[in-house]
């Protein structure tokens, strides 16, 4: 069982327009609605799979219970954590072209008793679970320190981590050793405070994550594929695209193939790249199932290319 954590969560509604005007009024030519988060799309991609997964969440108000039904319906086993505060409500709005524009909410501000309650009840279900996936901002309330307090309780129960997050959340966390982190291109460079203009400079800065206490790294390099830099090696894996149609999940959907895989080695990073090469020909925050991947598109190496330009530097 991979078990989920979202912080902050959302009820994402994304609408497909033709081209996105300023002050004018646009005509959506398709609309989705969509149980929100990093965490709810690791799930959400896990249950696609046909894994057992479980989703621990906060939720509160209207939004609330229509995420968990959505999720529901889904085949996701929620575990609610009732909040007094509104789940929040992100608009997207997706161009013909791959263009994102998205508005996202602040979400509810959590009480020093729902943070507890919410460290309690992951920390009750983290002896199940194969994975435990933190994933996502902070909403208002909880400091920068409480994903490093949600690995440290989760490593005494024995559950492995897999911590998707950035900025002083991530640095934080890192001091309790997690298994795995998964930063993009931008967050990576934010991590440590340099640009990134090849992928030899994100291996390096992966390198470095590790110094400080992350047990493995993968790294979303955007068009240019992903990184799995760990102890046993480094990996670059990279896939063909037809078209990409929405990157809203593409990341989240790669660490559900990662963890499902097993999440290690380059098998799992296989598995990490197909995931995400599928995510971004669906529409909206459409999870991949297994029909949708295409393994033969993928390609795995040890021989990392690290004199390749990134084709969008972070900084």
């Amino acid at each position: 069982m991979i078990l989920t954590v979202t912080p902050n969560p959302s009820l994402d509604r994304t609408y497909e327009v033709p081209a996105l005007g300023r002050g004018e009024v646009l005509r959506a030519t398709a609309e989705r609605m969509d149980p929100g988060g990093k965490g709810v799309n690791v799930s959400r991609a896990v249950a696609a799979a046909g894994r057992r997964t479980v989703a621990v969440l906060p939720l509160g108000g209207a939004p609330g219970a229509l995420v968990a039904e959505l999720l529901a319906e889904q085949g996701i086993e929620v575990t609610p954590v009732p909040v007094a505060g509104a789940t929040r409500s992100n608009i997207a709005l997706a161009e013909p072209d791959g263009t994102l524009t998205k508005i996202n909410a602040p979400g509810p501000e959590l009480t020093a008793v729902e943070s507890e309650s919410l460290l309690s009840t992951i920390r009750t279900h983290a002896g199940a679970a194969a994975w435990i996936a933190c994933c996502g901002s902070l909403p208002r309330g909880l400091a920068p320190e409480w994903y490093a307090e949600l690995v440290a309780r989760a490593h005494r129960a024995g559950a492995r981590i897999a911590l998707d997050t950035s900025g002083p959340s991530l640095l934080a966390a890192l001091r309790e050793r997690p298994d795995v982190v998964k930063p993009n291109a931008e967050e990576l460079a934010q991590a440590v405070g340099r640009p990134l203009a090849t992928v030899g400079d994100a291996v390096k800065a992966a390198e470095e994550l590790r110094t400080y206490g992350a047990g493995s790294v993968l790294a979303s390099l955007g068009a240019d594929g992903q990184l799995l830099v760990s102890e046993a090696g480094t990996y670059f894996g990279s896939a063909a695209v037809a078209a990409v149609r929405s990157n809203v999940g593409a990341g989240d959907a790669s660490l559900a193939g990662f963890l499902a895989a097993g999440g290690e080695g380059p098998d799992a990073l296989a598995s990490a790249v197909a995931h995400g090469a599928a995510a971004v020909q669906l529409p909206g925050s459409v999870m991949p199932s297994p029909a949708d991947l295409d393994p033969s598109a993928v390609t795995v190496t040890a021989d990392v290319p690290l004199d390749r330009p990134l084709t969008e530097p972070a900084s």
